[in-house]
């Protein structure tokens, strides 16, 4: 639904909307023939899927295999074909840094290179985010002339690197080629322009530099780079539906991006009952919350069948206490299929369920992908689902005579 339209039809409600967003969700079949939905244990979701009905979404559209901000963005009713952002700026934004109109900004991974320069673990084992604010006070020691250089952590391996001056540009390539077994890229303009040629040049000689002060490193002991990018000027998700918007979410990605569209973000604190706890306190001030719950997908992107199941079984069994906060409509999704078997994101369509007020139950008493083929939702492109999570909270007026 185009944003003009759904600003013109929505209108104040005081019914509360729940959208929990697992990311990585949907999967393909494992071991035993399942997905990892499917082979989890999750009575709750299974009571929800009785209650409401199912569907599946695609987040960007047939074939596409979505990133994260696209993914993120889709759900939230933008066309992510027409909005789009950069992972650098998400990461950036979800950390609080004030992006400025000079700044371009990256999303950053500290991986291990083997003694042939390959990339042998694009994430470092996951290292600590302490290891990771350590490191990244040692590359803020880089200077090159005439631009500012903000090194940043995030949280495990991920940092945010900014760029600040003038003539600069976000059209440079990547260094992650995300596989491994390969070498990193080497940045490059995009186009002929000054500006890119620059950038790429200073963006080169940091790498170069940065790859010099980690080397004798055992883990660690080199950068990826990816997701150049600008701040965006998006349209305020508050004023388009006219609802006090809230995201309570733990990694700063999903609170930047949720940021970037005018949530106001919450305190999540560290795991996810800390998150219900924040939007218990918080509950009686907004009527639309985002809950982001990131596990089912960092298993998926491991490779770890059982770890996504444990993952999806986790947030089941806390499905009762959201519903104690007794919002009028729930809604659980995801932003993306990540099926372990593939230890990434995957273009497969992801299985979506609705309950609450004025929802016509399907026929589907259990959660899943098979579920979700024969659901009363249908397949649908994920910017339509906050609509049809809206019109069931009383918030889109009639359209025409």
């Amino acid at each position: 639904m185009k944003i003009e339209l759904i600003e013109r039809l929505s209108k104040d409600s005081s019914q509360k909307t729940l959208l929990c967003v697992l990311d990585g969700l949907g999967g393909l079949p494992g071991p035993d023939g399942l997905t990892a939905l499917e082979a989890a244990s999750t009575k709750n979701l299974d009571e929800l899927a009785r209650l409401g009905s199912q569907g599946r979404t695609l987040p960007v559209g047939y074939g596409i295999t979505p990133g994260s901000g696209p993914g993120h963005l889709a759900l939230f009713g933008y066309d992510p074909l027409e909005y789009e952002i950069g992972r650098g700026v998400l990461e950036a934004t979800g950390i609080d840094f004030v992006l400025g109109p000079d700044d371009v900004a990256a999303r950053g991974n500290f991986c291990d290179i083997d003694v042939n320069g390959l990339i042998a673990d694009r994430r470092a084992g996951r290292q600590s985010t302490e290891i990771t604010a350590n490191l990244c006070e040692l590359l803020s020691q880089i200077e090159m002339n005439d631009i500012e250089i903000f090194v940043l952590p995030v949280r495990e391996q991920r940092f945010v690197l900014v760029l600040r001056g003038n003539e600069l540009s976000a059209l440079v390539s990547e260094t992650d080629p995300q596989i491994e077994g390969a070498r990193p890229s080497v940045c490059e303009p995009l186009n002929g322009s000054v500006a890119a040629e620059r950038t790429a040049s200073l963006i080169r000689r940091w790498v170069n530099a940065a790859h010099d002060l980690l080397k004798e490193r055992n883990q660690g002991n080199g950068i990826l780079l990816r997701g150049w990018s600008v701040r965006p000027n998006l349209p305020s998700f508050p004023v388009i539906w006219k609802t006090r918007a809230a995201a309570c979410a733990v990694y700063p990605m999903y609170r930047g991006v949720a940021s970037l569209v005018g949530m106001d973000v919450i305190n999540a604190g560290g795991n996810l009952s800390d998150q219900i706890q924040g939007m218990t306190e918080q509950w009686n001030s907004f009527d639309f919350f985002f809950l982001h719950y990131k596990y089912a997908d960092s298993a998926g992107e491991d490779g770890d069948f059982a770890g996504k199941v444990e993952a999806i079984e986790t947030f089941d069994r806390y499905v009762p206490e959201l519903m104690e906060l007794n919002p009028d409509v729930i809604v659980v999704t995801g932003d993306h299929s990540t099926p372990a078997v593939m230890s990434g994101h995957s273009w497969h369509s992801v299985p979506t369920l609705i309950a609450g007020r004025q929802v016509r139950p399907d026929e589907q008493v259990t959660f899943g992908e098979r579920s979700a083929i024969f659901g009363e939702l249908g397949q649908f492109p994920a910017n339509e689902l906050l609509p049809i999570a809206f019109a069931h909270a009383g918030k889109l007026a009639k359209f025409g005579a």
